[in-house]
């Protein structure tokens, strides 16, 4: 996949099926846009395109706080493991924020990406003041050559799938919701760091990561989890929180891989958090501490039998 992060020094060298959005979380609604360019592109051997922005437009505006589903890399590595060509994730500068529709269609759809068929969701809006929509592209898809193609939200009973609505049952702790209006588990990536190594010694050894600012997380807590790294998976508990029983000073994500005893500082792990466990608790002893990891331990044991459907 080629990852462009500078369109203004860009240009597509071949046709393609272009859908474009925020992508945020690129979850069940967005992955039916990307089906949409794939076979476009099976059909008339284009390639496939995904243009994003770097940051969503409405946090640059101040319409909302900058609490994401995904940060960039991590959507990059599901475009990936969608098989997107080319995946243009373009800063929302002045200069973009003041072109019109027409001038974004002339320019960047048309001019740049070679647009050939652009794929988009209902609600899809771009250009100066919001003014470009479905509608628009289809009165300037013949002028410009290109076809339109306008995709229904996808649902959850009369509910749209959105990446607003998996952040409210995310908030909510509801992990299994989450995943099934994804169509995968919700994960935190991000490089293994020292820890204080508590876990070590009380006979549970465990990776450390510091999320992301930008990374929404669910509420602080323990969960049952699969851990993505040095192309092995792991079933395991993660703490998410600030470890108030020991530590308390920093937010992280705190692993304990089973059946682990690799070194595997300064990798990237892949979190998956698969069920919500307990909330995270202050205990009066590191012992007591301990006594409940084990218990945590023994009821993730059950969850991952093979007759749940995990494993």
């Amino acid at each position: 996949m080629k990852y462009i992060r500078n369109v203004d020094t860009y240009e597509s060298p071949a046709a393609t099926a272009l859908t474009l959005g925020k992508f945020d979380g690129v979850h069940r609604g967005h992955r039916k846009l990307i089906a949409e360019i794939h076979r476009l592109a099976r059909e008339e051997e284009w390639q496939t395109a995904v243009f994003t922005f770097d940051v969503a437009p409405q946090i640059v505006m101040g319409a909302r706080p900058q609490q994401m589903l995904m940060t960039n890399p991590e959507r990059a590595e599901i475009m990936r493991e969608l098989n997107v060509d080319q995946l243009i994730e373009c800063p929302f500068t002045e200069k973009l924020k003041s072109m019109t529709a027409e001038d974004f269609v002339r320019d960047i759809i048309v001019g740049k990406l070679h647009a050939k068929a652009v794929v988009v969701g209902t609600d899809f809006h771009f250009g100066k003041n919001r003014s470009g929509s479905p509608e628009f592209l289809a009165q300037i898809a013949g002028k410009y050559g290109f076809r339109v193609l306008v995709i229904e939200k996808e649902k959850d009973g009369s509910r749209d799938i959105s990446s607003t609505y998996i952040r409210e049952e995310l908030a909510g702790g509801r992990i299994e919701k989450v995943t099934e209006l994804l169509g995968y588990p919700y994960f935190v990536t991000g490089q293994i760091v020292h820890g204080r190594q508590l876990g070590r010694t009380l006979g549970f050894p465990t990776i450390n990561q510091i999320p992301d600012p930008a990374k929404m997380l669910p509420p602080h807590g323990v969960y049952f989890s699969r851990t993505l790294v040095g192309g092995r998976l792991y079933q395991g508990i993660t703490n998410i929180g600030v470890k108030p029983t020991v530590d308390g000073s920093r937010l992280g994500l705190e692993t304990y891989l089973f059946d682990c005893s690799l070194d595997l500082y300064d990798q990237q792990a892949r979190v998956e958090l698969l069920h919500y466990r307990r909330p995270e608790v202050k205990f009066s002893s590191v012992e007591e501490l301990k006594n409940q990891v084990d218990r945590d331990i023994e009821a993730a044991d059950l969850y991952f039998q093979p007759e749940h459907g995990t494993s």
